[in-house]
């Protein structure tokens, strides 16, 4: 190679590590720069007062991140109603008093809880090309075990509902609310048989689901829920511009992988088995690979009204 080729190389090969580190960088800091979202679901009955849903999800807390703590901690100025918490909260094993004092004021507020994978089975560390691939659903059976109970007891302890595998119900802001809940279907722990038909007497039904794959939220659809609420996608994580999201980590198809859509895709309010469905893109990521890219973390507030 000549000379000059020599130099042109030189210059392709640093002006690609200069872009590398600045895309680095961005995606650093923007797994950090944590939002909320705001959603309106039109899924109560007419008259009724607006209700104040929280929902937090893929916290993927460590012991040191004290800006996400304190993110969460805050949520409460939200003053909302209900909290939905839909998984993966832990990401170390000395992570639980972390998670259970960044909820701490949240835990004063009515709440349901599901648990995801990564509440479960320590996180590891891991290529994250791999996110890119087909998912079997065993990346983390083979990870030492978190705990999980100690995390469950706290939750419940505080009065909030485990509706993992079981329905449960509250009243909250004089608004009926009946649940169903499945436990984890990323690792095949959802008990689809858990879910019974919607009870017809309440005044919203709601289905609570940390991974949302096809086969669970075909269930609640089908057994009369109005809203299927979910995390574990991380919206992406890493997005393109004028594309989206390259991977969901699920069966859910990535035009879907975050926000307030319907289930089934193609179906309308009013029309038979089908529901609102939330999937909130989270906050957290594997704790050794903090980066976002056009996907910032996020809790929602998702405001119930008048259908």
């Amino acid at each position: 190679m000549s000379r000059s080729g020599y130099r042109l190389a030189s210059r392709v090969i640093g002006g690609g590590v200069v872009a590398g580190a600045a895309l680095a960088t961005y995606a650093a800091c923007e797994a950090r720069a944590y939002t909320v979202r705001r959603v309106t679901v039109p899924v109560l009955p007419a008259g009724s007062e607006p209700l104040r849903v929280l929902h937090v999800t893929d916290f993927h807390v460590t012991p040191g991140q004290h800006k996400k703590q304190e993110f969460v901690r805050s949520l409460v100025h939200l003053d909302p109603h209900l909290v939905i918490n839909t998984g993966d909260n832990l990401a170390h094993m000395q992570a639980v008093p972390a998670a259970l004092d960044a909820f701490a004021p949240l835990l004063e507020r009515p709440g349901v809880f599901v648990l995801g994978s990564n509440d479960y089975y320590d996180p590891g560390l891991r290529n994250p090309v791999s996110y890119l691939l087909p998912d079997t659903g065993k990346r983390n059976l083979d990870r030492p075990k978190l705990p999980w109970r100690e995390l469950v007891r706290g939750f419940t302890d505080a009065g909030w509902l485990d509706l993992s595998n079981q329905p449960g119900r509250l009243t909250v802001g004089g608004t009926d609310i009946a649940f169903a809940g499945v436990d984890d279907p990323h690792i095949n722990l959802d008990d689809l048989t858990s879910v019974p038909p919607a009870p017809a007497d309440a005044d919203v039904r709601l289905g609570v689901v940390h991974a949302p794959y096809l086969r669970a939220l075909d269930r609640f659809t089908t057994q009369g829920y109005d809203a299927i609420v979910a995390g574990h996608t991380h919206g992406g994580q890493v997005c393109l511009p004028f594309y989206g999201a390259l991977a969901t980590n699920c069966d859910l198809e990535p035009a879907r992988v975050k926000g307030l859509n319907r289930h089934p895709a193609d179906s309308r309010p009013g029309d038979p088995e089908s529901a609102w469905l939330h999937v909130s893109a989270g906050l957290g990521t594997n704790p050794f690979v903090r980066f976002r890219v056009a996907c910032r973390p996020e809790a929602t507030l998702m405001t119930l009204v008048p259908r």
